[in-house]
């Protein structure tokens, strides 16, 4: 038997140094099912969506106020406590509206498209925060247009709880 070098490539090999022909599987489906642990500042903010609050951090010597939340700030590197309502309304801050399909990582089935990106930062924080907008035409969007969440009927404490932000019309 040739002895395998460091450099040879493997991908070639059709059986084991032993004699045992490397079988593959090149079709099919296949699902994990798994939990996580989200921890308590992400089972916090969740939790808050179920109930229609956007809830965040706020830092106690700078003051700026993180959505999504965080545990630790990012201008003084002190832990956060206090945690602070925003929104439900914000300002438009960017925007992509994608067109090209690719897999959902939700459904594993395809993105409907066209869909919109967006990015918003909600009335009392900081940071922004990305999530979907109801408008597909660039030409009804601009940067620094107020939106408001719209709630998804059913909520299970999941960031789709927010089915959408839409533009608020005055």
């Amino acid at each position: 038997m040739k002895p395998m070098g460091i450099y040879e490539d493997k991908r070639k090999r059709t059986h084991t140094p032993e004699g045992y022909e490397l079988l593959t599987h090149e079709s099919g489906h296949i699902e994990y099912d798994f939990n996580w642990h989200l921890g308590y500042y992400w089972s916090k903010f969740l939790a808050g969506l179920k109930e229609k609050k956007f809830l965040a951090t706020k830092c106690s010597q700078c003051g700026t106020v993180y959505m999504l939340p965080r545990m630790v700030c990012g201008r003084c590197f002190l832990d956060m406590n206090e945690w602070v309502e925003v929104g439900p309304e914000g300002v438009l801050e960017g925007f992509t509206i994608v067109r090209f399909p690719y897999i959902d990582p939700n459904t594993g089935g395809m993105m409907k498209v066209p869909f919109t990106s967006i990015w918003v930062t909600l009335d009392g924080a900081n940071t922004r925060m990305m999530h979907y907008c109801n408008v597909t035409d660039e030409k009804e969007l601009e940067v620094g247009m107020r939106m408001r969440a719209v709630w998804a009927e059913e909520r299970t404490g999941s960031i789709h709880d927010v089915a959408y932000f839409e533009v608020i019309r005055d």
